[in-house]
């Protein structure tokens, strides 16, 4: 009898430990559903303002007019920057780590709206390598204008290397400034990392790839507004994970034009960056306003949202 009413109570503690871990564990998921509202409800108003800004019609015509009169008219800004800012040191954290790799996190986060938003709308693999093919596109553009400036500049630049002072005092042509030793057959990186002099004309990169790279997200992320509008009738709502994606884009897009503006305000080259806004706005304008706007097939990818979010001829015709 005492080891039958020892196991009933021991299986009546154990009854009542559970009720209470349900009670706790409910008491937990309760708050932890209304948080996951409450900031799924922020990220759907924030996503959806968003979309429509960059949807319309002001922003998808005249962007490329702001982001030039930012680059002509950004050097104007040093005049007033700090020069003991923390965006005046070159070595500063947002430059090493975001400035030297522009295009990998552009491609990265890009390609992962375009491959979410063309999963969400249509589910066909041909469709979707089809749309991601023109970040590739605009990569092999980037990889081209990197080898071609690279080799005008050292066909129109020269490496000096300053005369130490013992040099320099036989010589009787001292004006009190050191004089320059000519290096022939030096590229720019082999002379810079050799520290020593290198004069000549460039094309800052840096700017080139930072303004591509903001004319592309633009082009990129103004068809979400379409896609959300298409939701409603048509097919189901964007789920979280592309309203995330959609978010970090539009971030990126704001640190490349912070980054921009403190190189235009901190570092002012001219013409070097005006040359290189041109050039990314030349190939921003041959690409999206050119090449991808022709029917597409094997030979164009098409512009965005083209299958997916408007009917092709092909589309029609089926129907």
């Amino acid at each position: 009898m005492d080891l039958q009413s020892e196991n009933s109570s021991n299986g009546w503690i154990a009854d009542i430990n559970l009720e209470k871990l349900h009670k706790m564990a409910a008491e937990l998921i309760l708050p932890g559903r209304f948080l996951l509202r409450l900031l799924n409800c922020a990220l759907v108003f924030v996503t959806n303002l968003m979309a429509r800004i960059l949807g319309s019609n002001l922003v998808r015509r005249h962007f490329h007019l702001v982001l030039s009169g930012v680059v002509l008219f950004g050097p104007v800004l040093s005049f007033w920057v700090s020069k003991y800012s923390i965006f005046a040191n070159s070595n500063h954290y947002l430059y090493r780590k975001f400035l030297k790799s522009t295009w990998g996190w552009t491609c990265i986060f890009t390609a992962s709206f375009i491959l979410l938003l063309s999963l969400s709308a249509r589910r066909c693999l041909s469709l979707c390598l089809r749309h991601l093919s023109r970040i590739g596109l605009v990569g092999l553009l980037w990889w081209g204008c990197q080898r071609l400036l690279t080799l005008l500049e050292d066909a129109a630049g020269t490496c000096y290397e300053a005369m130490t002072p013992a040099q320099d005092s036989q010589s009787s042509a001292s004006s009190g400034q050191p004089l320059l030793l000519l290096h022939e057959d030096q590229t720019k990186a082999s002379c810079l990392r050799a520290k020593m002099l290198w004069r000549g004309y460039e094309v800052s990169q840096d700017i080139l790839i930072l303004c591509l790279c903001c004319l592309l997200l633009v082009e990129e992320l103004s068809v979400f507004g379409l896609r959300l509008a298409r939701a409603k009738p048509l097919q189901k709502p964007p789920g979280a994970p592309l309203r995330f994606v959609f978010l970090l884009c539009v971030v990126l897009l704001t640190v490349w034009m912070l980054l921009l503006l403190c190189l235009l305000a901190h570092f002012p080259a001219f013409p070097s960056q005006q040359l290189g806004g041109a050039l990314g706005y030349l190939g921003w304008r041959g690409l999206y306003q050119g090449w991808y706007k022709l029917k597409p097939n094997w030979g164009c990818p098409g512009s965005p949202g083209e299958g997916l979010l408007t009917a092709t001829d092909d589309d029609k015709q089926a129907q």
